[in-house]
């Protein structure tokens, strides 16, 4: 009899640790399914035309990328204000603001945080440039650049190089925030030569 309750114990423990095994696995894949699904949006491509959009800026009036007709722009998404790696992008864009400005081009930052949101970042580091609010990830979704992380919905850190007849002429994705801003300076230089 002490035999057999020690048999059904092991057997009971098995049985435990295979469910704990099966409930981790799941787990584990789970983010892996939806960063798969984020894989396999369709981003546009280089020689598309950029899809139009209008959303309200920081300042909390609308804008459009036909606004820009005639600039370039660096239209860049990122996952959260506020946030370490959206701060050190956004830093660099600043940082390298006028190199921008000589050349024609303007930032936009497009994440699926509200206005208030925006205008509370744009306080806190000094950004002196656009942020768009797509809360309801319309344009996030056009770009396709949606993701799911902890089962929130945010923006992935893509940018697209428009030119001014709005072409996309470059696309970056899974962006590094502390080398991007240089990294899109540099192929802006050769770029803007081409046209």
């Amino acid at each position: 009899m002490h035999e057999m309750t020690k048999v059904s114990r092991k057997a009971a423990i098995r049985t435990i640790l295979s469910f704990v095994f099966a409930v981790a696995t799941i787990l584990a894949v789970h983010p892996l399914a939806h960063a798969a699904d984020d894989m396999t949006q369709m981003l546009p491509a280089v020689g598309a035309k950029a899809p139009d959009f209008t959303l309200n800026s920081q300042e909390g009036k609308p804008v459009s990328l036909k606004d820009f007709k005639g600039k370039w722009v660096v239209l860049y998404f990122y996952p959260k204000d506020m946030s370490v790696g959206c701060t050190i992008e956004a830093h660099g864009f600043q940082r390298d603001l006028a190199q921008y400005q000589q050349k024609n081009v303007q930032i936009v930052g497009v994440s699926v945080d509200s206005v208030d949101s925006h205008k509370e970042f744009c306080a806190k580091d000094s950004l002196d440039f656009t942020l768009l609010a797509d809360v309801n990830h319309e344009v996030t979704s056009q770009y396709g650049s949606v993701m799911q992380m902890n089962g929130n919905t945010i923006a992935a850190r893509n940018t697209f190089v428009i030119n001014p007849k709005g072409m996309i002429v470059k696309v970056y994705q899974k962006v590094s925030p502390t080398p991007h801003s240089a990294q899109v300076l540099a192929d802006l230089a050769d770029l803007q030569k081409e046209q």
